[in-house]
């Protein structure tokens, strides 16, 4: 049975940032999506504390359930340091700070550091633009959703609890919002719509998914947020394997970036069709880009788009 993550008691830095110092357990790393629902945690966890706002009972004005939920999630890595490198007994200091993005959003940063890190407040020109090389940093934009019919996932509005504070929280420069990213990535069905420079195409690589009412859902019958990374990654190995690529080799595999939208959610029994692309760096052997969407099967419907920058281990 494995332990949760171990965390010392979160610091509020000011009133917008908090830190916390973590040992790395088994719940947290791996070839799995654990990492990523650990850092979903971390984000609720800072809207609730810098917003004072319980994100795990909210409700909106007409007393229904309200859902702090994912929409645009981005991790910024390298060769050294990235999300499936984390093992056991690593210790880190974790640094997450909230920007007001109007009532029906928010968004958050992380900072995952070596433990010694200085407790200092995260500025959003780092993650932007001069990230450390000794660090990993994570982007989440929320918005707040409720079901607009009690029966289905499909049917999702925008709706926020009225006792969400947020004018006291920074606002993010408009250069670094994530708005038009995601945006633009649900309409084209892309991050990269036109190509991506200095890489060259293989095939569509298209593979289908039945959700698994048991792993796939949260408490609240919703297909989870950290799910569809495990969705995206059975679809790359699926690909993988196809290439004739080793489960060790994909194992192996370093991620310098991973941008990801969720633009719908999906109700029990969906089947998800997954096409995915992989860009080969011609000039650097193993430096790859994953170009993935996820669409229902059944509608059509686009649920979710991907992008990986990733470094191939040779085995």
């Amino acid at each position: 049975m494995t332990s949760p993550v171990t965390l010392r008691a979160p610091v509020l830095l000011d009133g917008s940032c908090v830190a916390r110092h973590v040992t790395v357990s088994p719940h947290m790393c791996g070839g799995s999506s654990s990492i990523f629902a650990q850092l979903g945690d971390w984000t609720w966890e800072t809207v609730a504390a810098t917003c004072e706002t319980n994100v795990y009972d909210a409700h909106t004005v007409d007393g229904l359930p309200a859902y702090l939920s994912f929409y645009y999630f981005h991790v910024r890595g390298n060769a050294e340091v990235h999300p499936h490198g984390l093992t056991f007994g690593d210790e880190l200091t974790v640094t997450s700070r909230a920007f007001d993005f109007g009532g029906e959003s928010v968004l958050t940063l992380h900072r995952l550091s070596k433990a010694d890190a200085a407790l200092d407040v995260l500025d959003p020109v780092e993650f932007y633009e001069r990230p450390r090389a000794d660090s990993l940093y994570v982007q989440n934009f929320n918005r707040w959703i409720s079901r607009g019919r009690p029966d289905s996932n499909e049917a999702l509005v925008q709706s926020s609890p009225p006792d969400f504070r947020h004018d006291h929280l920074p606002v993010l420069p408009e250069r670094y919002s994530p708005r038009g990213i995601a945006s633009r990535a649900r309409k084209n069905g892309s991050f990269h719509p036109d190509g991506i420079a200095g890489y060259v195409a293989g095939e569509e690589f298209t593979t289908e998914y039945d959700l698994d009412v048991v792993h796939d859902f949260n408490g609240v019958g919703l297909l989870y947020f950290a799910s569809y990374f495990s969705i995206i990654d059975t679809a790359l190995l699926r690909l993988w394997r196809e290439l004739g690529r080793t489960d060790r080799e994909f194992l192996a595999r370093r991620i310098l970036d991973h941008k990801l939208g969720y633009f719908g959610n999906a109700d029990f029994g969906a089947r998800l069709t997954i096409s995915v692309r992989l860009w080969h760096n011609s000039d650097a052997p193993g430096d790859e880009m994953a170009d993935i969407a996820v669409r229902e099967a059944r509608s059509g419907r686009l649920l979710a788009v991907c992008v990986m920058h990733l470094l191939r281990e040779r085995a």
